[in-house]
């Protein structure tokens, strides 16, 4: 009988479930889309770094996955709780028709196991064929050969969301359990009139709060963007997250308190049609929901911001990684090694064979340790000079003490990097970038570092901008610096190259290291690979065989740049997407169960407004501006923090991501949110509908 009972209550029940067993839906889909990635990746045609990178990445969502189970097992609880207290009357009636709390825990239990199980099916489903779209998402973020591609079911991730989903529900079934051992009769017959206790607080002390609370978000603002320099450690970061979260709270908690005394002024508003009732519904709301609501706008905030920040970060890497490897092949060597050199911070002594190879170019070292040198085509190499009498501090002059109180933590000892302006000539020509001509006294600073470009354009734009070399002085070409670079990287990490006119006095013992560019001697990608092992860093690599052999040389591949930047851009998409839409539908979830709540216990008050003469039309309306704005204001504030939050990243990230790409990024957020947000936002205005409909 009880089997019986308690599945036709979960059919007459299934608009109060709609909620619930959406977000079971989403949880397990999602939970198994971003742990079945491995199944796949055995079909794809990588690399061994990229599969390396690709086994990295699943180890890490492994355990981003602990975190994403934790927060769904809370929501279960949540959501559940939801169910219980819409019920109460009903399990009333059974005590008082002699149906004791056991035998209510056994219907609960039964009703939860079938939903679970259901939206565990139906999860999987759906996950199953998700994933075959986040295969394919992977192989186009690796450029792997989806020619062996086929439809793939991860019987391990399957396993594991069914481990997962078993231990929450156990968790849910046990508070369940508890939850209704601690019932009494009298309270159950009567939830249905039980309120809220709402309190009236002071419009003056809300007033001042509100301020107060702007105030703190204001001043958080300001660190996080325009004193963001000075944030440069875990214990000067804390205050402005702290003044945040407060300000957050803070403006919760006030705005129930005078919004509505501002909107009584306003008699041709707040008389309008049902608004002096839609107004009181959401003052009320807000009033009995300031941690939640806070909670919801935090998580609302992280979602926005990190999945713009990432993707922004993504899309700067991708396009700057074309831009900054137009070779394939960068060696270079320290010049003039002496009897003991510093090297990580270490003195290091150096044997015979290492100071007079130091003497020599980088190709005669290929050369004489029987490297192939037809390998190579379009090789460049040019001496590159430093001198401790021009070093960062030199070059600032008089900004130095202004720029070091800004910048403490920057190295201004560290002697700037001289290149003639032919030698640097023949690089660009063959990157493809801009060449440059000097008179005999003039320099030219190169910089595509955002941040340093900043404070060089500083120094450079004042009028002291003379530098002294060998002796002789030389006036900047440009009152800014130009862009420009000699090393392939992934992103623009030039922080300063002087360029100076071939007559200048550098001499030999200024030379600081050979800079060697090239290209593989090949025309398909399979030769090229081949290539690519000789002077990868591998341990087999002819590269690290001369370490190894002491001579100091090393470098940097195009393919290598290009699979770790690639490596490094998805490992933080994946991670991204997998938290922020977690937390957005746990943030749709929370808005959407309170707000039916609401409905089923404002019923009554629906009810008066149809006996005063309001139409069904009305009536809707009203309930569909109570959800938009219940929705709506906690996304609002969110926004305003992840303006600025976003803002804090990219600062933090300089070098790696650039704001140019945080349109595309913000827009592919907004479409998430917009389609998660959207869909729940609509499932609780027809329920909401639904249930206000409803007899007694």
């Amino acid at each position: 009988m009880l089997f019986k009972l308690s599945w036709n209550n979960m059919k007459k029940s299934i608009k109060d479930y709609a909620i619930y067993f959406l977000t079971l839906v989403l949880g397990v889909a999602i939970f198994y889309m971003f742990n079945s990635i491995d199944s796949q990746q055995a079909m794809l045609q990588v690399t061994q770094s990229q599969r390396e990178i690709i086994k990295l990445m699943i180890t890490m969502l492994g355990f981003v996955s602990v975190f994403v189970a934790f927060v769904l097992g809370l929501l279960i609880v949540y959501a559940n709780n939801f169910l219980i207290n819409r019920r109460k009357k009903e399990f009333g009636i059974y005590m008082t028709l002699g149906m004791g709390k056991r035998q209510i825990s056994k219907i609960i239990l039964m009703e939860t196991i079938f939903v679970g199980v259901i939206s565990l099916a139906v999860g999987l489903i759906v996950g199953v064929f998700a994933s075959q779209f986040m295969s394919i998402l992977v192989a186009k973020m690796f450029e792997a050969d989806m020619s062996e591609f086929q439809f793939v079911f991860s019987k391990d991730a399957c396993i594991k969301t069914c481990i997962y989903f078993t231990v929450m529900y156990v968790a849910v079934m046990l508070f369940n359990t508890y939850t209704v051992s601690k019932y009494k009769l009298i309270n159950l017959l009567n939830a249905s009139k039980k309120n809220e206790k709402v309190k009236i607080k002071n419009p003056l002390i809300c007033i001042i709060i509100f301020l107060v609370a702007s105030s703190l978000l204001g001043y958080a603002y300001w660190k996080v963007t325009a004193d963001v320099h000075s944030l440069d450690t875990a214990e000067k970061l804390l205050p402005p997250i702290l003044m945040g979260i407060s300000g957050t709270v803070a403006v919760f908690w006030s705005l129930s308190g005078f919004i509505i005394q501002v909107v009584q002024k306003m008699k041709n508003t707040y008389l309008k049609d049902t608004n002096m009732f839609v107004l009181r519904q959401i003052n009320n709301k807000i009033n009995t929901m300031v941690a939640s609501m806070s909670v919801i706008c935090l998580m609302l905030f992280m979602t926005i911001s990190i999945l713009s920040s990432s993707l922004a970060l993504r899309n700067t890497m991708q396009r700057e990684l074309i831009e900054m490897t137009p070779v394939d092949l960068n060696l270079y060597k320290t010049a003039n090694l002496e009897e003991t050199y510093m090297k990580s911070g270490k003195e290091v002594k150096t044997t015979k064979e290492q100071r007079e190879d130091s003497r020599i170019s980088v190709q005669e070292t290929l050369k004489n340790n029987g490297l192939d040198m037809n390998l190579l085509k379009d090789i460049v190499e040019i001496p590159i000079y430093a001198t401790n009498d021009l070093t960062w501090k030199d070059f600032l002059t008089d900004k130095y003490e202004e720029i070091k109180a800004e910048f403490p933590r920057l190295r201004y000892d560290t002697a700037e990097m001289i290149i003639k302006v032919s030698d640097y000539n023949k690089i660009a020509r063959l990157y493809g970038i801009e060449q440059y001509e000097l008179n005999g006294n003039e320099y030219i600073m190169l910089c595509n570092f955002d941040s340093q470009e900043e404070i060089i354009n500083r120094v450079l734009t004042d009028g002291n901008n003379t530098i002294s070399i060998a002796g002789k002085e030389y006036q900047t070409k440009y009152n800014e610096c130009k862009g420009g670079f000699i090393q392939i990287s992934t992103s623009h990490t030039n922080t300063g190259i002087i360029l100076v006119p071939d007559n200048c006095p550098l001499t030999e013992d200024m030379k600081e290291q050979y800079f060697l560019v090239a290209n593989y001697n090949a025309d398909t990608d399979e030769e090229k690979q081949e290539i690519e092992k000789i002077f990868s860093s591998g341990d087999s690599g002819f590269i690290q065989n001369l370490a190894s052999n002491g001579l100091d040389i090393d470098g940097m591949t195009k393919i290598s740049i290009m699979e770790a930047s690639v490596g490094l851009a998805t490992i933080i998409t994946f991670i991204a997407i997998y938290l922020g839409v977690i937390f957005l539908i746990a943030s749709s979830a929370i808005l959407a169960l309170k707000q039916l709540t609401d409905a089923s216990d404002n019923k009554q008050r629906y009810t008066i407004l149809r006996k005063i003469g309001c139409d069904e039309k009305m009536i809707n309306k009203s309930l569909f501006r109570q959800i938009g704005i219940f929705f709506g204001v906690p996304l609002l504030l969110a926004i305003i923090h992840s303006i600025f939050g976003i803002q804090f990243a990219v600062k933090m990230m300089s070098g790696l991501a650039s704001e140019k790409d945080l349109l595309p990024s913000a827009t592919a957020t907004v479409i998430i949110i917009g389609v998660i947000y959207g869909v729940y936002f609509l499932a609780t205005y027809f329920g909401s509908k639904n249930i206000i409909k409803e007899e007694e």
